[in-house]
């Protein structure tokens, strides 16, 4: 398909936007389960709901549009998603492990936050003032998750550095122990 319009450009656009929402339904849940912070597993497990609405949301622009979805793979997604997936598989303290999530979890969020501005702005020209408004919806919830993470991260990353200190002390107070023998 050649794309000679802004309009197409939209189009391709939710297509990327679809998948990525599609693609982070799986993977926020085993995020959530790997959290040992309650708020951060409230948080993620809110914004899990959130993003089912936002693959709805892009449903209905395409279906107001007379457009069917592909089945586009949004590989920016798949690679931040595999970032993340990694941090899981390391061996971390609780509290650096939430810190780690907390940072790959707002990694989507910016991506998602670039990815919706350009098609509501898009929109926007197209004068299609539902997808407008639906757009801007979505991408201020998105804009909220990553405030609230920004929120959590500044009391799990203190715990975090806490827990870190009190580990490396223990190590001083051990290797302390073990040379004065």
């Amino acid at each position: 398909m050649q794309f000679s319009s802004l309009r197409d450009l939209l189009v391709l656009e939710l297509n990327d936007l679809r998948d990525a929402e599609n693609q982070l339904i799986k993977a926020l849940p085993k995020m959530a389960k790997a959290s040992a912070s309650a708020p951060l597993r409230q948080a993620l497990q809110e914004h899990l709901e959130q993003t089912k609405e936002h693959a709805r949301r892009i449903d209905r622009i395409f279906t107001d549009l007379g457009e069917s979805p592909e089945s586009a793979r949004c590989k920016g997604m798949k690679g931040i998603i595999a970032e993340g997936a990694d941090i899981l598989k390391r061996k971390f303290s609780p509290a650096l492990q939430d810190a780690a999530i907390i940072s790959a979890v707002q990694r989507v969020e910016h991506y998602e936050i670039a990815g919706y501005g350009c098609v509501r702005t898009y929109a926007e020209l197209l004068q299609n003032q539902d997808a407008v408004e639906a757009l801007e919806q979505t991408l201020q919830e998105e804009k909220d998750a990553d405030s609230r993470l920004t929120d959590l991260a500044q009391q799990i990353n203190v715990e975090a550095q806490t827990a870190n200190d009190a580990a490396e002390e223990e190590d001083r107070t051990k290797a302390k122990g073990a040379t004065s023998s």
